[in-house]
C-alpha cells in the first residue's frame, strides 16, 4: 500500500509562499502551471486571494530532508 500524500508548502520551488509548488508537487504537476492557473483565478474571481494567504497560513512547510 503506497505512503498517503500530504499537502505541504515546497521549500525549494517557491515564488512568494511556496503554496503553487507545494500544490505541484501534491498533483505532480509542473509549478509553472499552477502558478499562472493561480493567477487567472485571482484576476478573474475564481479564487480569492484569501484562500491563498489562508493556504499560506495552514499548510506546514515541507519538512526538512536529511541529507540537507
Amino acid at each position: 500500500e503506497p505512503a498517503p500524500r500530504k499537502l505541504y508548502r515546497s521549500r525549494s520551488d517557491r515564488a512568494i509562499a511556496g503554496i503553487c509548488g507545494g500544490l505541484a508537487d501534491f498533483f505532480g504537476l509542473d509549478p509553472s502551471l499552477i502558478r499562472i492557473a493561480t493567477l487567472i483565478l485571482i484576476l478573474f474571481g475564481g479564487l480569492s486571494l484569501w484562500v491563498y494567504i489562508i493556504l499560506w497560513l495552514i499548510v506546514p512547510k515541507a519538512p526538512k530532508r536529511l541529507t540537507e
